[in-house]
């Protein structure tokens, strides 16, 4: 028996008020008559089709991000018919609607720089329309971060669905895949041990399919972490992009957000405390981003109960238990395909067990630890060379460690299991500055210019702000001349980020950044000395307290004095841009908007 509350008449009865908050009647369009506004929706909803018995059922949004310009979500189209299967499967009713698509190569400046819209354009989108919950399709870099802040801040039922890593294609008979071999084939071009023909054959090779970087880059540790958090299946964090088992995570996607919309299963009552923590286990144990460390930060800061709680700091605590155990790379030899053959996050995590906290929550309403209970793992010799036991880890703590000291007073990342050259992770040497990728490009690969392997490369500018975008140019280049001498690593500083598929002894994400008038980075000179001590967690330069204050000084007076210039511009800029600048707060905070946050708009 049908019922009466779902009844066709019931919604035109004058006398009644339209109140669910459920179905088609939520979140109604403001035309001043409730009634009327849901007998409009009536008429609109069913030019497309829909029935009665449809629109009384749970509504499950599904967000496409596909688009010409994102090879990484290629199979959005094949994952979207897979979910609305699952979703009809189990009850519901699917409605799938388009939000902003990021992809890394194809974002100007940097797809950093437009994270936080699509974050707005999640959030607003969910809560506009008038779903139950919503499966968001993401998986390049900066979308799958940008949907999480989003749909914490909307808080309603959400589930991540990932498109997936790519295949690894071949050269010469030897494995190759986006991105790592990308810069690392490309370093070599550099320094002249390939030439133009080879090159250009490689390029044919790196991504020969769609999906997302087939290493342990931005978009794969996401996933891992979205997998540790509890938002998706455990296979979803590392099932190709071309594979079955991707489009059947989709139709379980689908059945999970039915689930989820009946139990109401938002982020803030899922995600905890023990929740991060996990995934900051995880982080570490795969060597994973140092993107990640932003985006994670960013994450936690919308969650109005964890706000303020869990800093970089205890990212970096949580590291100096964990150790290394995934060999992907850039910090081992491996790929996605390999992590998935081996096990997955499945394996990793029954290998974590005793540094989890198993009674963190999941999108399903079980633990972790009931999860893993429930899914046993049979170890076999393959899995343990992909995925080391605790007892004979790749590196065995710190995989992100972050440092800090008179130039980086909130902290700056460093990827130390990434680095090229150990021994540069105890390093002194005198800074070879640039003061903008200009400056860098003009001056980097000059014979003249004073360098040796010993010197410390800073980049200066690339911050939130500075960019603006915080562009993933603090990989600095090998100067030419010592690439062609054989010099592969040298500690290169700055405050802005590189991609998760790069390495070398390269710290990032410098706090605050040189733009910022009062920045100590901002005053480095070429010549100063450099100390940085991974261990010590040390970065500073070697100069007394009194000359760092007095350069900073005169740095804000010729800034106050200043009638025109970068300070002005960004005071009156107009656009997303003019609002970027004014809003972004720094690395250490996630680089999101001020009013964004959960502490709201006066948090910067």
């Amino acid at each position: 028996m049908s019922d009466p509350a779902e009844s066709p008449s019931n919604d035109y009865d004058l006398q009644q008020p339209v109140t669910s908050t459920t179905g088609l009647r939520q979140a109604l369009t403001s035309y001043g008559d409730a009634h009327f506004s849901l007998f409009l929706r009536k008429v609109f909803i069913k030019a497309l089709g829909y029935s009665e018995d449809a629109l009384s059922r749970p509504i499950i949004g599904i967000i496409n991000t596909g688009s010409g310009f994102n090879p990484c979500h290629g199979n959005t189209p094949q994952l979207i018919e897979a979910a609305k299967r699952g979703i009809h499967l189990n009850g519901g009713i699917a409605i799938d609607f388009p939000t902003i698509s990021l992809h890394e190569g194809f974002s100007h400046p940097t797809s950093m720089f437009l994270r936080n819209l699509m974050s707005m354009d999640t959030e607003e989108m969910i809560r506009a329309q008038p779903v139950d919950a919503c499966i968001m399709i993401g998986g390049c870099d900066k979308t799958v971060p940008a949907q999480i802040m989003g749909g914490i801040s909307a808080n309603k039922p959400v589930l991540p669905l990932l498109t997936g890593p790519m295949m690894p294609g071949s050269h010469r008979g030897k494995r190759i895949g986006a991105c790592t071999d990308c810069r690392n084939n490309w370093a070599s071009f550099r320094a002249g041990t390939i030439d133009v023909e080879e090159i250009s054959a490689i390029n044919e090779e790196l991504a020969p399919t769609i999906g997302t970087c087939g290493v342990m880059g931005t978009a794969s540790t996401m996933a891992c972490i979205t997998a540790a958090l509890g938002l998706i299946p455990l296979l979803g964090a590392s099932a190709p992009a071309v594979s079955a088992a991707r489009l059947r995570i989709a139709e379980q996607t689908g059945a999970h957000g039915v689930a989820a919309a009946v139990n109401r299963r938002t982020p803030q009552t899922i995600l905890s405390a023990d929740s991060f923590y996990n995934a900051a286990v995880v982080l570490q144990a795969i060597g994973g981003s140092t993107n990640a460390m932003v985006h994670l930060m960013a994450i936690i800061n919308r969650h109005p109960d964890l706000a303020g709680t869990i800093t970089l700091e205890t990212l970096d605590a949580i590291g100096r238990t964990t150790p290394l155990l995934v060999d992907l790379k850039p910090s081992g030899d491996n790929y996605m395909t390999d992590f998935h053959n081996a096990g997955g996050m499945l394996c990793l995590l029954h290998r974590l067990c005793p540094l989890l906290r198993e009674s963190a929550r999941t999108i399903t309403g079980e633990t972790m630890g009931e999860i893993l209970d429930r899914s046993p793992f049979r170890d076999f010799e393959y899995s343990r060379s992909i995925i080391r036991p605790l007892s004979n880890p790749l590196h065995p703590s710190s995989s992100l460690a972050v440092v800090k000291g008179n130039i980086a007073p909130h902290g700056a990342v460093i990827k130390a299991s990434a680095s090229k050259d150990k021994r540069l992770l105890r390093h002194t040497g005198p800074a070879v500055v640039f003061s903008s990728p200009r400056d860098m490009a003009s001056r980097l690969d000059d014979p003249d210019l004073d360098v040796t392997a010993d010197s410390v490369l800073i980049l200066q500018n690339i911050g939130p702000i500075g960019n603006p975008g915080m562009p993933e140019a603090g990989m600095i280049p090998i100067p030419r001349k010592l690439a062609a001498q054989g010099v592969t690593d040298m500690l290169r500083i700055s405050d802005g980020r590189m991609s998760g598929t790069a390495g070398g002894t390269i710290v990032l994400h410098v706090s605050p950044e040189a733009a910022v008038p009062d920045s100590a980075f901002g005053v480095v000179r070429t010549g100063d000395g450099v100390v940085f001590d991974v261990e010590e967690r040390v970065l500073r330069v070697d100069i007394s307290d009194e000359e760092l204050a007095g350069r900073i000084a005169v740095r804000k007076r010729e800034i106050e004095e200043s009638k025109e210039g970068v300070w002005s511009e960004r005071r009156t800029r107009r656009g997303y841009r003019g609002l970027y600048e004014r809003e972004v707060n720094q690395a250490h905070e996630g680089a999101d908007f001020g009013f964004l946050t959960a502490k709201g708009p006066n948090s910067v």
